[in-house]
């Protein structure tokens, strides 16, 4: 299974294979429609308040990375996850931040190849 992370306000495309939503909320001015998601999974996202620390708080990225990564350890909903997806050979990771590099769909992606 190949695994590519997309903001979810590009475009959808055919090599996107199954596409799934990892916010925990909705993107604003993102219409389900146009969105082409296949599946919603918000509960892999980071808890409420590691998000808000994160992007309205100040929290730095290897501050935010070690607290998702320890969510991700005792998160039940990945490995439910990773067997919905085991059935497809691409899948795309959807996430709404502006930042491409440090965001946890990075982290997730990561999680989901081990």
């Amino acid at each position: 299974m190949s695994v590519q992370i997309k903001r979810v306000y590009e475009e959808p495309s055919d090599d996107d294979g199954f596409r799934v939503l990892v916010d925990r909320l909705w993107p604003r001015g993102v219409s389900k429609e146009n969105a082409a998601v296949d599946l919603w999974s918000k509960e892999v996202a980071p808890s409420p308040s590691l998000r808000k620390a994160y992007h309205h708080e100040g929290m730095g990225w290897e501050s935010f990375r070690a607290r998702y990564e320890v969510e991700l350890d005792g998160n039940d909903a990945v490995g439910e996850l990773r067997e919905r997806l085991k059935d497809h050979d691409v899948v795309t990771l959807l996430y709404a931040t502006d930042d491409e590099e440090h965001n946890h769909a990075v982290l997730l992606r990561q999680r989901l190849t081990d």
